[in-house]
């Protein structure tokens, strides 16, 4: 076991050595957010990718396309799984928005911070001069349920099934999130301190009292000293 962790480290070092300009871009990231709008001529692309939802990497011909980090010997690596669980998750978020859900710098937990005070709102809470309502921490929401839910996940498949439903709300107030920041969450899931290091960002994010936060932060970037990938699954 510890042979197939240092493997996958120093796979995953080679991979993070590569500069961004070798590195082709992820399907939701050809469609940058800040307003931009999302081709209409897309909707193929997305259902082609929601013929994903509950099927293995690979294993859907239509999605061959539009992945990143599909290997030529059929290897299902960490990498290709959350690649084609973020795949699956952003065309179900996308679906008839016409902007991206694709959003850099929007943390998962901001992002579900911002259904909650949405569901605030719509139940009578009060109503800020300014910006986000103040999250009302002392009724539980039943948002928090769900979120708890995919935070407590004991393995990837299980948190993809908890993020569809997350996902499904989201895009019922057309609120985006980072889909590159959350391939990076799944890939490492699986990994113990990869999920833990991705619930404590979580939670500083959902947890913010104002509704604001810096989503970008140490926890965001690749620790050389911790094992971050496997090599193969």
């Amino acid at each position: 076991m510890a042979n197939l962790f240092l493997l996958a480290h120093l796979q995953e070092v080679r991979d993070d050595m590569s500069t961004t300009d070798e590195r082709p871009l992820f399907y939701w990231q050809r469609y940058v957010a800040g307003g931009a709008r999302f081709a209409s001529s897309a909707g193929a692309d997305l259902a082609a990718l929601r013929r994903g939802v509950g099927r293995l990497p690979g294993s859907v011909p239509a999605m061959w396309p539009f992945y990143t980090q599909i290997n030529s010997d059929g290897r299902t690596t960490a990498r290709y799984a959350a690649e084609h669980a973020a795949l699956t998750l952003f065309a179900i978020h996308q679906q008839s928005q016409a902007t991206s859900m694709h959003r850099p710098g929007i943390g998962l937990g901001t992002a579900v911070l911002r259904l909650r005070q949405h569901g605030q709102r719509r139940g009578g809470g009060p109503a800020p001069a300014t910006g986000p309502a103040a999250p009302d921490w002392s009724k539980e929401s039943p948002v928090d349920r769900r979120f708890n839910s995919a935070a407590t996940a004991s393995d990837v498949t299980e948190l993809v099934l908890h993020l569809r439903g997350l996902v499904t709300q989201l895009r019922g107030i057309a609120q985006p999130l980072d889909y590159t920041m959350l391939f990076d969450d799944l890939r490492r899931w699986d990994f113990p301190e990869g999920a833990a290091r991705a619930r404590r960002r979580w939670g500083m994010q959902y947890f913010t009292r104002n509704g604001q936060t810096n989503d970008k932060d140490e926890d965001t970037a690749t620790d050389p000293t911790q094992p971050t990938d496997e090599e193969s699954l």
